[in-house]
């Protein structure tokens, strides 16, 4: 069965504006926000909870789990391409973020990531592996995390 090439991107941060960050068992060096796939019959909404509850262990009950309303279309990497059909080469991704009051103890999907730190904006944007992850961090620092 084919992947859905429908996808969510969590940004989950603190009240201070720490950003987290997750490093992907591979390719190597790869560091996002929490993402996942939407399955068959999932709304992003329900695919953002469960993919935060999966990566990180987090309850998004512990936060405030926000529809940024914006999506963007982008190619699939070729890394990944094999889990979609043959044809499919562009995923939609929903973008939303996570509000917590402070850091939490991230409890990592050892088959996904292998590491976790807490950035600011400005850094988390620069270590984020993808051009979207990076857009959508320094969207949100603009809007809520600084109040801007």
């Amino acid at each position: 069965m084919y992947k859905r090439p429908e996808s969510v991107l969590v940004i989950v941060f603190t009240r201070a504006g720490e950003l987290l960050l997750l490093r992907r068992t591979r390719p190597k060096g790869f560091w996002q926000s929490v993402t996942g796939s939407l399955e068959p019959t999932e709304s992003p909404l329900h695919a953002a909870s469960r993919e935060v509850k999966e990566e990180t262990g987090l309850s998004v009950f512990a936060g405030r789990l926000t529809d940024l309303h914006h999506s963007v279309r982008f190619p699939i990497l070729p890394a990944w391409r094999q889990r979609y059909a043959p044809r499919v080469h562009y995923n939609r991704e929903h973008w939303f973020a996570l509000e917590l009051p402070g850091r939490r103890l991230i409890r990592l999907n050892a088959k996904e990531h292998v590491q976790y730190r807490w950035l600011s904006a400005h850094r988390a944007a620069a270590m984020a592996t993808s051009q979207t992850n990076r857009n959508a961090i320094l969207a949100l620092a603009g809007q809520s995390i600084y109040g801007g």
